[in-house]
């Protein structure tokens, strides 16, 4: 009898949890925005505020990092390491086994036995070929000079096997490469909820992804940008179990005092 009470008691309080929640998952959520509700219904991709494809080919600015590693003559431009690399991880190897120099707010870059180099504006292989052509006319014979500009990079949060910051060392890198970096998803992460922030963080483009559907991946949307923040949230379910957890915690010594008070008043009457 006693039981039944408490429990009379306690459904109130289930009813209260469980018509709010729907807003548990949005409590514990990053970088909230009004029209995160589409993840309700997303399809493939839906882009929020487009501001049209960013450049597939990024071009070099001031003080970019360059990687610049000689292929043939490892003593020109492959000597020490860099210090850029991301918490996460990168997308290649070629840049941990090469010297990086910045760029001046003038766009040059200073290169060991060739001295300074207007690279502002270009692409990595045009300024690959570029700085070839340079080391063949005053220095090597038939070099092959790798480019790669290392401070770019996406930053990785929520449910992912790996959070944190991860390096575009290749043009055209993808949501996927960054993800299969990551080591894919968690069992708790809700693969329709995937979101990417980009660009002016004031007015910033937003981007819904749907890792359930296939054609998603077709998306030009998903060529990752530098500074790109990818973010992925847990089931609703997953929110609701940690929450009915943390309340549970605080509602059983209640439930314990309330049966106590109730068996009590029932062996006085």
């Amino acid at each position: 009898m006693p039981n039944n009470k408490s429990f009379i008691l306690f459904i109130p309080l289930i009813a209260i949890i469980l018509l709010s929640s729907c807003s548990v998952r949005r409590e514990k959520a990053l970088f909230n925005a009004p029209t995160d509700i589409i993840t309700d219904t997303l399809k493939q991709v839906y882009v929020v505020n487009d501001q049209g494809l960013g450049d597939l080919y990024y071009r070099i600015k001031p003080n970019d990092l360059l990687a610049v590693r000689n292929v043939q003559n490892p003593e020109f431009g492959a000597v020490g390491s860099t210090s850029s690399s991301g918490g996460g991880g990168s997308t290649g190897g070629t840049a941990s086994a090469a010297q990086s120099f910045a760029v001046d707010l003038d766009g040059q870059v200073d290169l060991p036995a060739i001295g300074k180099v207007a690279v502002i504006g270009l692409t990595r292989r045009e300024a690959a070929a570029k700085l070839q052509e340079i080391y063949k006319e005053k220095l090597l014979k038939d070099p092959i000079i790798e480019v790669s500009v290392v401070n770019l990079k996406v930053t990785l949060l929520g449910e992912f096997a790996r959070q944190g910051n991860f390096l575009l060392e290749k043009d055209n890198t993808t949501l996927i490469d960054i993800l299969g970096e990551a080591g894919g998803i968690n069992k708790t992460a809700d693969p329709k909820s995937l979101k990417i922030i980009r660009g002016d963080r004031a007015n910033p483009e937003i981007i819904y992804v749907n890792l359930n559907n296939i054609n998603s991946l077709a998306s030009k949307k998903l060529i990752l940008q530098n500074n790109d923040i990818i973010y992925l949230q847990t089931t609703k379910s997953a929110a609701f179990n940690e929450k009915m957890q943390s309340i549970s915690s605080f509602v059983q010594p209640i439930l314990v005092i309330v049966n106590v008070a109730l068996l009590i008043l029932t062996i006085t009457k």
